[in-house]
Parts: structure tokens; sequence; C-alpha cells
């Protein structure tokens, strides 16, 4: 069952409406980029080995510099950062498109989507850290990270719908250009909530090179992260590359959005609940049901029930971003909080660019079903690292 109250109180808090709405326009490309770049060159080049690494590339790009901002806007604060990676991030992905339609060298587009990725604007890591300030040590805190991955699924179900309209009537390369756009006016909306000005800089105490990952708990709860990501840039690329199989491509954003309502409804039950068991044990669990609905799949099924399994293989996702966000937010120190976020952002995005490329490989070798197999393993694999780490 699933109750709006604790729901309604958070959004009681002055400006958090706006806050969210505003990021919910900054954050679309999450829910086009990857999908799209793989379209994009997947159709030039006939190969999905060759979109896969390219969307490899982005995420990449994304994973490796995000922490570094994140170190910034813990310093100084995320106007400077997020104005500039709103001006850079259009302006590559504009390039990645000519370079694409020019047919230039692999490298060349593997540079400009690398780039692209590396000035996507941190929103999501803001709207966490400034969570937390706002609610602290409040148990409608899980609930308001219930709430944004909610909101993130919501992009999920509707950026690969927007895909598969714009792949239909026109080209992978109006979804880009699309994105582009929602990633340069969000975050001009999203700077104006009046939130954002309750935003403090914490105060310091000892630095250390390694910031959140001195840490030791925090460092073993990276690696699980990229094992269990590996498995979301599995089942994208398992689900883009059934489409095609059924000769329907454009289903591939049906399948994902599928995938990702039932991440949502799965996220507003569990924000709604209360959950008396440690977060670990829950991280475990939702990852093992995870590795579970993903192996299944991999089995032969017709494109309707295949629709169906996707719904219930993505219900436990947003809950297991749920319990990794709060486990984030009670193990960093305050002054990394937002750059523990984006390492564990960068984890989950640079987990998701492996799994793509090695599903390319897979899918080009074995097609979809062992694409889904591996990533059902792969999550299984991380669920036993959570248990691990429960117990120490």
């Amino acid at each position: 069952m699933i109750s709006l109250v604790k729901y309604k109180l958070v959004f009681a808090s002055p400006g958090l409406g706006y806050l969210f709405a505003a990021s919910i326009i900054g954050r679309l490309p999450i829910g086009m980029s990857g999908l799209s770049i793989l379209l994009l060159v997947q159709g030039a080049s006939e190969s999905f080995a060759t979109g896969g690494a390219a969307t490899g590339c982005f995420v990449a790009g994304l994973a490796l510099v995000a922490p570094v901002l994140g170190r910034i806007i813990d310093r100084y604060g995320p106007w400077v950062v997020l104005i500039t990676s709103a001006v850079l991030f259009p302006a590559w992905l504009v390039a990645l498109v000519a370079a694409v339609s020019a047919e230039t060298s692999l490298l060349t587009v593997a540079l400009c989507a690398a780039a692209a990725g590396a000035c996507f604007p941190p929103i999501t890591v803001c709207v966490r850290t400034f969570l937390r300030q706002h609610f602290g040590d409040d148990p409608l805190l899980t609930t308001a990270y219930s709430l944004d991955s909610v909101l993130i699924e919501t992009i999920f179900i509707v950026g690969p719908m927007l895909v598969a309209l714009f792949v239909a009537v026109a080209s992978p390369r109006f979804a880009i250009w699309f994105a582009a756009a929602c990633g340069f006016i969000g975050v001009f909306l999203f700077l104006r909530s009046g939130a954002m000005r309750e935003w403090r800089i914490e105060a310091r105490t000892r630095g250390t090179l390694l910031g959140p990952l001195a840490q030791r708990r925090f460092g073993a709860l990276i690696v699980i992260v990229v094992c269990y990501a590996i498995a979301f840039g599995l089942t994208e690329l398992g689900a883009t590359a059934y489409a095609n199989e059924a000769g329907r491509p454009a289903l591939a954003g049906v399948f994902l959005g599928l995938m990702s309502a039932g991440s949502a409804f799965g996220g507003l039950a569990y924000g709604s609940a209360h959950w008396h068991a440690p977060l670990l044990r829950q991280f475990s669990a939702t990852l093992a049901i995870m590795g579970v609905g993903l192996l299944v799949l991999a089995a032969p099924w017709s494109q309707l029930v295949f629709s169906l399994l996707c719904i219930f293989a993505g219900v436990v996702m947003a809950p297991a971003l749920i319990i990794q966000s709060m486990i984030v937010a009670k193990t960093a120190k305050p002054e990394h909080t937002t750059e523990a976020f984006t390492w564990s952002s960068s984890a989950l995005l640079g987990g998701v660019g492996l799994g793509m490329g090695f599903g390319g490989v897979l899918v080009e070798t074995w097609h979809s079903p062992a694409s889904f197999a591996a990533a059902g393993a792969a999550a299984l694999l991380a669920a036993i690292g959570a248990i691990w780490l429960s117990r120490r």
C-alpha cells in the first residue's frame, strides 16, 4: 500500500515543490542522452558494440569528472559549476551530432561524447545534498529521497518515451538536441529556486586528498554500487537489442519506460512505509530480488509477456537507489556530502557505462538473453557484497 501522508509533509516545506519541479526539466537529459547517443551511433555505424562504446564514453566522462565538481561545490557552492555546465553540456552534444553526421572517426565521436558527459549539470547531487542539509536526521529525509528517486524514475519513463517518439517521427539527433535544450533551460530554472538560497557551505575539519573515500565503509559501498550499476547498463542494452531483434527498435524506449514505471511504484511504496530492518540488510534484499527479476528476462518470452516482466523487474530498482542514498548520507561527513554523492553517482554511472560496453559485445555474439543473464548475475553479486558489508 502507498500512503501519501509523508509526501505531503515533504511538500509542505517552503520552496521544495518548485525545486523538484525545476529539477525535472534539468534532469530530463538523464533519461534521454544515453539511449539517444546509442541509437544515433548504432544507426550510423550499424553496430551495437560501437553504439554501446560511444554511450559508455559519455557515461565515463560524467563519472570521472563528477567527484571533482562535487568537491568544488562542497567548498564554494553550486552556482558557478551549474552555470558553466549549462553552457558546455549542450555545446558538446551539438558537436557530437555534427561529428556523427560528418562521418568522422570513432575517436572524435567518443571524445565528444565523453566531453558532453563530463559537462553534465550535477543537479541530482545538489538536490540530495540540499535535502540532507534541510531535513538533517528527520525521518522525512527517507521520504524526501524516495520522492527524488521516484522523480528520477519518472524521468526514465518520460525520457525513453520521448526518444522513441523522436526516433519514430524524425531521428535520434532530434532527441539529442532536445536533451541539450532541457539541460540549458533546466539549470537556470533550478537556480531560481528560493530553496537554493538556503544552501550552506559546511565548515571543514581535517582535509584529506581522498575525501569521503578515506572512510573504508564508504569505499566498500562504492564497489557494491559499481557492481549493481553494471546490471543497469546490461539491462538497457539488452532491452534495446531485444526490440531490435523483434524488428521494432522504437520499442526499446517503451520497455525501459515500463521498467521505470515499476521502479517508480516501488519507490513510492518504500518511501511511504516504516522500515525497521538495518539499511544494509534492506540493500542486500532488494539487490537479490533485482537479480532474480533480471534473470527471468533472459528467457524467450513474447513481446507482451516481456513488457509485463519489465514492470516487475523494475519494482525494486528505485528502493535500491533510495537505500544507497540513505547509506551515503549517514556515512559521509557533512563537509564531504556533495562529493560523496558524486562518488556514488559516478560509481553508478560508471557501472552503467561498463555494462553497456560489455553488453554490446554480448549482444553481438549471443543476442539479448546473454545481456539479461549477465545483468542478473551482477545484481546477485552486489547483493552478496551488501551482505558481507553488513556483517562487518
